[in-house]
């Protein structure tokens, strides 16, 4: 037994001089550097959302809303960069699996990290869908159809107001 308590406090020894040997070079994930493995989930009351959201926005993102066909900013934007969420800020989408579905909406074929948007089981309006939300905030960016091209076969349709677009330097 006492053997087993010595492996257990050389392990966690070990594991936490390998942390802070990492936070030294700064490559500890933050809330504002999430990794495949981190995200600090951002908790605020219905009063902030509000403040930080315009209502479009926050009908969209909040109460699982959608913006009508062909009106968002980024249905048909062509520039090479980021997608984030509009309301915290975590890179989403490249602008690399942006394909053109002729839905209206912005689509992708795949998030930037699998990591960053989370899904659920949708039923709502008497459909079969799965929903996709922001991984830190859990705003609503829309949903995943099994319709999209190659490499994945996905299609991510997503909310215009749900994104904000950072450009490639």
């Amino acid at each position: 037994m006492n053997g087993l308590k010595l492996l257990g406090t050389v392990m966690i020894i070990g594991m936490l001089s390998h942390a802070c040997a990492q936070e030294k070079k700064g490559q500890l994930p933050t809330s504002e550097n999430p990794t495949e493995n981190h995200i600090i989930p951002i908790k605020l009351a219905d009063s902030e959302w509000r403040q930080r959201l315009s209502p479009e926005a926050y009908y969209v993102m909040r109460e699982q809303g959608t913006e009508r066909a062909f009106t968002g900013t980024y249905w048909d934007n062509k520039a090479a960069g980021t997608y984030v969420c509009k309301a915290c800020d975590l890179p989403l989408f490249s602008s690399e699996t942006k394909f053109k579905s002729g839905t209206g909406w912005p689509s992708f074929y795949e998030p930037l990290s699998k990591s960053n948007v989370g899904e659920e089981k949708d039923t709502s309006y008497g459909m079969a869908r799965t929903e996709v939300h922001c991984a830190r905030c859990g705003g609503h960016l829309g949903h995943i159809f099994p319709d999209g091209p190659k490499p994945t076969g996905l299609r991510y349709c997503i909310n215009s107001v749900s994104l904000n677009f950072k450009p490639k330097d």
